[in-house]
């Protein structure tokens, strides 16, 4: 989410991408693909993987289609997109969880579990793969020329197409990248829960902008950091537990985590006003 908003964007398909992976991952497990005459196609864990983060990756891709190709509004791309993934999802089971998703041995899916529940050196799975990501996009982002080329589409689209920087191609990998972190969180929930729920991931993509925005990632696109990022959603799983733990009630809950995120963007606009009038200053000077 963080790239998607620094290049100028947003992303609002991520948590319906969630629920279909989700579903996707455990269509798989429990039934693999049928190929008619009583024949079936099944998998082992890491197709089952695969496969998942290729359906996230096609849908990022779509998203990149709409908004490049198409010249739809990533607004309005991205809030159909939601719906389609999310009405996929439905259908998948016709609204229905699938259950027991510990896997056949014969095949080789009866690791699935372990993405959610394992551990690499006493470290869980999911913790691994957080921090290999983090670290992966902050490498794009830091040391890269398509991570310069995010931030300079964000800043000004125009002026980065002008200078050679390949626009289409940047917001198309902004949007594949959104869709490959969304179908990971999708195999985690699934792993850890051992079942797979239609609505998983429902408004998670709030959470996934409110962690960019807390973060310090501007909504105007040009500036953000992955680690700022990394430490809002902190913040936000924070303020949740804490909250639970105070006995404050869910709906308390959703009001304070809007007032925070209200409060960092005022901040955050605040800070830019205050910024862009020492900058002026500081040149006036220096032509006086």
């Amino acid at each position: 989410m963080t790239f998607v908003i620094v290049s100028g964007g947003i992303d609002l398909s991520v948590g319906s991408i969630v629920g279909l992976c989700g579903m996707v991952a455990g269509y798989l497990v429990l039934n693999g693909i049928d190929i008619g005459l009583g024949w079936s196609i099944q998998f082992n864990t890491f197709e089952i993987c695969l496969l998942v983060i290729a359906v996230g990756v096609f849908i990022g891709a779509i998203n990149g289609f709409l908004i490049t190709k198409l010249n739809v509004a990533p607004f309005i791309a991205t809030l159909g997109t939601l719906y389609v993934a999310r009405g996929a999802a439905m259908l998948s089971s016709d609204g229905r969880t699938f259950p027991n998703l510990n896997g056949n041995p014969e095949y080789g899916s009866d690791t699935f579990r372990w993405i959610g529940a394992g551990e690499i050196l006493g470290v869980p799975v999911s913790i691994v793969m957080l921090i290999a990501v983090g670290l992966l996009a902050a490498y794009i982002a830091t040391r890269t020329p398509l991570g310069r080329h995010i931030y300079a589409v964000g800043g000004n689209e125009r002026a980065a197409g002008l200078s050679g920087i390949k626009v289409n191609r940047t917001k198309y990998f902004v949007y594949i990248f959104s869709g490959f972190c969304a179908a990971l969180v999708g195999l985690i929930i699934s792993s850890q829960l051992v079942a797979a729920h239609p609505a998983t991931g429902n408004t998670f993509e709030l959470n996934a902008i409110a962690a960019a925005v807390l973060g310090g990632t501007s909504m105007s696109g040009g500036r953000g950091r992955i680690g700022g990022t990394i430490i809002g959603a902190f913040v936000i799983g924070v303020l949740s537990d804490g909250l639970v733990m105070m006995g404050v009630s869910s709906f308390w809950q959703t009001v304070i985590k809007g007032l925070v995120i209200i409060a960092a963007v005022v901040i955050d606009q605040a800070q830019q006003k205050v910024q862009a009038r020492v900058a002026l200053q500081a040149q006036s000077a220096i032509d006086s």
